[in-house]
């Protein structure tokens, strides 16, 4: 199993997440209109995934923003994805109040078989997951993977934008 800090003190994930290199499985999560979204929606596309413990946070919404706005600057080959544990009424109201409409927003509070699955849940103290970033190939392959070893900090943002955008061609 992987650990991350909160705030300094270690934290266990679930698992060990994906690493570069690795095919990801298919997966449905939740999308804000409470329509089911699978990550095979968007085969053919390349997939930034910004994965948040919670949207209401300070840094969570920091990340989102970034991400939404940077969407702008990447080819139209490439999609970029919230995920959260938050409802998704949650979600939405978030966006609604903050402007942002780029970003699609998952949710995985419907059992959270996506933090399961990838190696992501923390349990205690937070029932949430880990803050990560992931830039997925066409084929769903992991080209780009950053576990952010502390939750309380922002994720390297260049890095993953370079590589969707790379990707993209």
């Amino acid at each position: 199993m992987t650990s991350v800090t909160l705030k300094g003190n270690p934290v266990e994930l679930n698992g060990n997440p994906p690493q570069v290199g690795d095919k990801v499985p298919d997966f449905q999560l939740t999308g804000v209109d409470l329509g089911k979204v699978s990550l095979s929606d968007s085969d053919g596309k390349v997939r930034i995934l910004s994965i948040v413990p919670s949207i209401d946070t300070g840094i969570c919404a920091l990340q989102t923003k970034h991400f939404n706005q940077d969407i702008d600057n990447l080819p139209d080959n490439v999609v970029a994805y919230t995920i959260s544990v938050d409802t998704p009424f949650a979600q939405k109201r978030w966006c609604g109040a903050e402007g942002v409409e780029k970003m699609t927003m998952l949710s995985d509070y419907k059992g959270g078989h996506f933090g399961q699955d990838w190696g992501l849940y923390i349990a205690e103290p937070l029932g949430a997951l880990a803050r990560a970033v992931y830039v997925l190939d066409k084929d769903r392959v992991v080209q780009y993977a950053e576990l952010v070893p502390e939750i309380a900090q922002e994720p390297n943002y260049e890095p993953a934008l370079a590589k969707a955008k790379e990707l993209a061609g």
